[in-house]
């Protein structure tokens, strides 16, 4: 289905195919045989707290391995000195292996390439400034607490960041702006965009012949609109009239619209693909540990390696988030990717990140098609310059435009600048039946539109990917979902698509600025609970519907209800969030838990924690890792499952156990109350899980609660039964 804008005339064709969008997607390549490359040492706990002492170990290490001080000196890309110890160097795959033989070493990884991964977002969820209560109030919107970006930079011009009406920079906060091009900190950086960095150090060494973009910027200006989106979703001042192009017309606002932004710029304009190296991550990781954020947001990762072992220490960014985390204090909020649907493909998934699937919203991007016969049907289009009247229509040829039909299966993945509308296969089987029946079939198509509400089911999107866990599957993944589909943000005003200056895109990157936000509020209303609390307050409260209680499905073929290896603990509930009554809380013993567990040796944990470790024999089980949700990937008769909660409600709390056992299994709670008062405010209880089922099955689904009657401290329970061979 094609049209000629500005002409008489303008053809259509019908087509029948599947429209997936993978948004930012993920990807990962090791580096070639070079003679030197980038490889990233990891030692693990700092054994000084100057870090210039840290670095100059760094130097006594590498002269071990070259002839000279200087050729040591000069192969040291990042010292990573602030929230642990380690540092990226150019050295030989000999030089790296000596180096990973020490006993100090924690572990040495080759350098890999990283990809990337609102006006209606935060009302859908039920944060509004216009209720006089709750937590944007409650909260002050964020005003003292900082959120750190890891990503492709800002576009500071941009009005998500005026600081109209916010007091003074949080005493806490110890970073600053750093100048570069066409950024000047005097200028660009202001009370709300408050930090400003940039690392491109190892370029050369790793994309050997790969230049960055011409149209790129040497400072923390990103021409990539991505930095600039995903923090405007989180923090973004009130902006007024903003649409794009006449769509999603309203008030942008971040969800912590006071919140305090800094941006570390790590990704940058290349081809084929806008990307960066692990080594500028873990340093911007680094610097955001000693500048002082509080929360941070990543929309970056690496897809999943098949062949990964599973009790492998260094992966991707678990290292330098495991120290945020759990060393610092910092909530580390990262996307699930965007490869979905299929099965085993979600990632970010160590147990200390909170991974934020994408769901769509009650909002639709809609054209009305008025055939020649006079009968008007609805097609989604975010296409926003039709302007046809009396088009003729074909079914075997086009010009500009399309009218493409698909299966209902995938009716939110409509995201495109091009003039095409979206319809179904029965939308599309009549308009091929006015067209055969018609000698003369014309179609006029309006402007398009902005339909919000009741009408438009929430799902779970195609591209999101999902679970379960490929690593740790006792571990649940994604954790939690939140709108990231069709989300307007500002975005740099010279990026091709800006319209001006705003965008509309998808993808887990946006899902996981919308958590982050409401990780900012929280943490400003209780800014004494832990990222493992904080956690678990989001998914123990998360809907299982969405919030006008209708289901929320999964889209795939075929279509089906959302489960938890499709939205984790359920769609984000920001207002029930702030008062969960119990939390399933982590510290760094719980940790160590799962490191023993998942069958890390006791040096790698020792090195990694800072305490001396030494795993139980027999290893605990990872099913009794403090996670707050029970999943059981080989249930063969019957086992035990601990886990341990928190009172964060009122003193005297009386909790009693309600479950919800998947089809053909058994659920026995102990005990089956819990009691807290002034004295005792953390209980442990046991959970024990049999199976009547005689055949191996896939996962079955329920869930298990402990309600007092006005709270519901909700888990997902998931299991897989495997059958004993006689």
């Amino acid at each position: 289905m094609g049209f000629v804008k500005g002409s008489s005339k303008a053809c259509l064709f019908i087509g029948f195919l599947f429209i997936l969008n993978c948004g930012f997607c993920v990807f990962a390549q090791e580096n070639g045989n070079e003679e030197r490359k980038v490889y990233i040492v990891y030692l693990g706990e700092r054994q000084h707290d100057d870090p210039e002492v840290v670095a100059e170990s760094h130097q006594r290490m590498l002269e071990s391995v070259f002839e000279s001080v200087e050729d040591a000196r000069e192969s040291i890309i990042y010292n990573y000195h602030h929230g642990f110890s380690g540092f990226a160097a150019t050295l030989t795959d000999s030089q790296a292996k000596q180096l990973s033989d020490r006993p100090d070493v924690l572990t040495v990884q080759s350098n890999r390439e990283v990809h990337l991964q609102s006006t209606r977002v935060n009302d859908y969820l039920g944060l509004s400034p216009s209720l006089p209560k709750g937590l944007l109030h409650e909260s002050n919107m964020g005003s003292d607490i900082v959120i750190g970006f890891i990503d492709s930079g800002v576009w500071p011009e941009s009005q998500a960041y005026n600081d109209e009406g916010l007091g003074p920079i949080p005493k806490h906060w110890k970073g600053e702006c750093v100048a570069g091009q066409d950024f000047d900190p005097a200028k660009h950086c202001n009370k709300k965009l408050i930090g400003a960095k940039y690392f491109t150090d190892g370029w050369k060494e790793r994309f050997p012949g790969s230049e960055i973009s011409e149209n790129e910027y040497m400072s923390p200006r990103g021409w990539i609109g991505h930095g600039t989106s995903v923090s405007s979703i989180a923090a973004s001042s009130f902006v007024p009239n903003v649409s794009y192009g006449g769509l999603a017309p309203g008030v942008m606002r971040g969800g912590a619209p006071k919140a305090r932004i800094a941006m570390y710029k790590v990704v940058w304009a290349k081809a084929p693909l806008d990307s960066t190296s692990v080594a500028n991550v873990v340093k911007a990781f680094d610097e955001a540990m000693k500048d002082g954020v509080d929360v941070l947001s990543i929309s970056l990762g690496t897809p999943i390696n098949p062949i990964r072992p599973f009790n492998s220490i260094g992966e991707d960014l678990e290292i330098s988030s495991f120290y945020a985390v759990v060393k610092k204090g910092i909530p580390v909020i990262a996307g699930a990717c965007n490869t979905g649907p299929d099965a085993y493909t979600v990632g970010n998934l160590a147990p200390w990140l909170l991974t934020v699937a994408a769901t769509s919203l009650d909002r639709a991007f809609y054209v009305d098609m008025t055939l020649g016969n006079n009968i008007t049907i609805m097609g989604q289009s975010q296409y926003i310059d039709w302007d046809m009247s009396g088009a003729v229509i074909s079914a075997t040829s086009y010009a500009k435009g399309l009218i493409l039909a698909r299966s209902s299966d995938f009716q939110n993945d409509y995201e495109s600048d091009l003039p095409i509308v979206y319809v179904d296969y029965e939308v599309g089987y009549k308009l091929l039946h006015y067209i055969r029946s018609s000698s003369s079939p014309t179609v006029t198509i309006s402007k398009g539109k902005t339909l919000v509400g009741r009408p438009l089911s929430t799902q779970v999107c195609g591209f999101s990917s999902r679970g379960p866990n490929s690593v740790s599957p006792a571990i649940l993944k994604p954790d939690i979902a939140a709108p990231g589909k069709l989300i307007l943000s500002a975005i740099s005003q010279n990026f091709p698509t800006a319209f001006p200056g705003f965008g509309i895109s998808s993808g887990t990157s946006l899902s996981t600025p919308v958590v982050a936000g409401l990780v900012v509020l929280l943490k400003a209303i209780h800014p004494d609970w832990s990222p493992a609390a904080l956690k678990s307050a989001i998914m123990t409260t998360a809907w299982k519907t969405d919030p006008y209680g209708e289901p929320i499905f999964s889209e795939g073929s075929p279509r089906k209800l959302a489960g938890p290896f499709d939205f984790g603990a359920g769609l984000v509930n920001a207002e029930r969030a702030k008062d969960p009554g119990l939390v399933y809380d982590m510290n760094l013993d719980d940790y160590i838990h799962y490191f023993c567990a998942s069958g890390y040796n006791d040096t790698s944990i020792t090195i990694l924690t800072g305490k001396p470790t030494q795993c139980s024999s027999p290893l605990p089980s990872i099913l009794d890792v403090n996670y707050p949700a029970i999943t059981i990937p080989d249930l063969e008769e019957e086992v035990t499952v601990t886990r341990t909660v928190s009172n964060v409600g009122p003193v005297d709390s009386v909790y009693k156990a309600v479950v919800e056992a998947p089809k053909g299994v058994k659920v026995a709670v102990e005990p089956e109350t819990l009691v807290f008062d002034s004295n005792t405010k953390k209980l442990g209880f046991k959970v024990r899980v049999s199976s009547s089922h005689k055949s191996n099955t896939g996962f079955i689904f329920g869930s298990f609660t402990w309600s007092d009657g006005t709270r519901n401290v909700t888990i997902p329970l998931s299991v897989r039964t495997r059958v004993l061979k006689p």
